[in-house]
């Protein structure tokens, strides 16, 4: 239940981004179920069944998408160890299972409470925000006690916390006492009765267990969450699968033209339950949301999701001034001779070739840095693959383009077609090599 923001407070997020350069197709047929296979003889024994109210925790942690951040790769699931780089230093996920010397074994339900409300530890100390309890808060205590019931069938696996190497003076944890007076607001989510249930579950979920503005919003220079621009973006640190440190931009979820605008609620509810909708395919660090979280959330959850979203107030993030005429030359040639072919000078792609550049939410994000990302090594898809697709993997430019070439396509993608947003230079090319 961490995040991998580039600050304090994180993000996994996810998170990458809701919306992409990537795929546009419908969404291919099911393939029928498989016939039950008869069980081996030396089969493992099930699993003994969770109350009810651990199988609503159960629920809940997927929701939260809890399993990703708090389990390192090749690690046991909820152990922790998973490195959260920020601008302040590396935080580590901690072990959440029951062993009771480095896990939460001991910890009591009004521990537990504490940690998810407040941000604070069983010994009273503050819990970095990279743990987003400033969404978290917003849970009912029925939530919280269901959450804690799961929790308490994890078993126990003993998983010594990786110590933090945050920089002075962010490594005292007494300052957040500090940052808390001036950023954060303790307090459960309020249904607003002006609106209908379905559009209060869809935000009970996004602004609370899906904490999705820990990676869809902008952050002041203390990683707090700006409240005048959340949802218009956000920038966040993940590492690669060559253990190289890059940095990913999540888009506007607004109904801004740059954001959501052009979606539908349709739209919106296929990628997330699916990764794949006739506006983007699910890449990059948001494959770990879709696959892991909400997947596997009820048809109704993720439809609630769709509505409360497609309802968010359109808001415009800042993405920096315009490129000018020379940089947007340079960036049309580029792109005719290298992507041209695939996405069409019109940008509108085709089921065979590219996906639409056309009102991309990626190609205009207040941050390039995923748009950068795509150009120099391709969209990471999920493994395995989540759906079909006829179209190819989208060749890496990494070594056949310079620093200035790319930024001057991304440049042009980015105000071509009706697209608006930001210049982008050479130097954010050379931070994502």
């Amino acid at each position: 239940m961490t995040l991998r923001t580039s600050i304090l407070a994180g993000s996994v997020l996810a998170a990458v981004c809701l919306t992409g350069v990537a795929i546009a197709q419908d969404q291919p047929a099911a393939a029928p179920a498989p016939a039950a296979a008869e069980p081996a003889a030396d089969a493992a024994p099930a699993e003994p069944a969770l109350s009810p109210e651990a199988t609503k925790g159960r629920y809940l942690a997927t929701a939260g998408n809890c399993i990703t951040c708090h389990t390192a790769e090749g690690g046991k699931p909820f152990t922790g160890g998973l490195a959260f780089p920020t601008d302040f230093g590396t935080i580590y996920s901690t072990n959440i299972t029951q062993d009771a010397e480095t896990g939460i074994g001991k910890w009591s339900l009004d521990d537990f409470k504490k940690a998810m409300r407040q941000g604070v530890r069983p010994d009273g100390a503050h819990l970095y925000p990279a743990f987003p309890y400033t969404s978290f808060t917003k849970l009912t205590d029925e939530d919280v006690a269901a959450l804690y019931a799961y929790m308490k069938t994890l078993g126990a696996e003993a998983a010594p916390a990786k110590a933090n190497t945050l920089k002075f003076p962010y490594n005292q944890r007494a300052l957040m006492g500090v940052w808390k007076s001036l950023f954060f607001k303790e307090g459960t989510f309020k249904a607003d009765p002006a609106k209908s249930p379905e559009i209060n579950r869809g935000a009970y979920l996004v602004e609370g267990l899906g904490h999705c503005s820990a990676c869809h919003s902008p952050r002041n220079f203390l990683g707090a969450e700006k409240d005048d621009a959340l949802l218009t973006g956000g920038v966040f640190n993940d590492k690669s699968a060559g253990g190289a440190i890059r940095q990913w931009s999540a888009t506007n979820l607004t109904q801004h033209a740059t954001g959501l605008g052009g979606w539908d609620v349709e739209a919106i509810n296929a990628y997330l339950k699916t990764g794949l909708s006739k506006r983007a395919t699910v890449f990059g660090p948001m494959n770990e949301v879709v696959m892991n979280s909400t997947k596997k959330l009820t048809d109704e959850d993720v439809k609630a999701m769709a509505v409360y979203l497609k309802q968010v107030p359109a808001k415009e993030g800042n993405s920096g001034s315009a490129p000018s005429k020379e940089q947007l030359t340079q960036g049309e040639t580029v792109y005719t001779i290298r992507c041209g072919t695939c996405h069409l000078p019109t940008g509108l792609g085709s089921e065979t070739l590219g996906p639409s550049l056309v009102g991309s939410a990626v190609a205009q994000a207040p941050s390039a840095s995923t748009l950068i990302n795509i150009i120099l090594y391709g969209p990471k898809l999920p493994a395995p693959p989540a759906f079909s697709s006829p179209r190819k993997q989208m060749t890496p430019f990494a070594d056949e383009m310079r620093d200035d070439e790319v930024a001057a396509v991304a440049s042009y993608v980015r105000n071509t077609w009706g697209n608006k947003a930001g210049a982008v230079s050479a130097a954010d090319v050379a931070k994502q090599r």
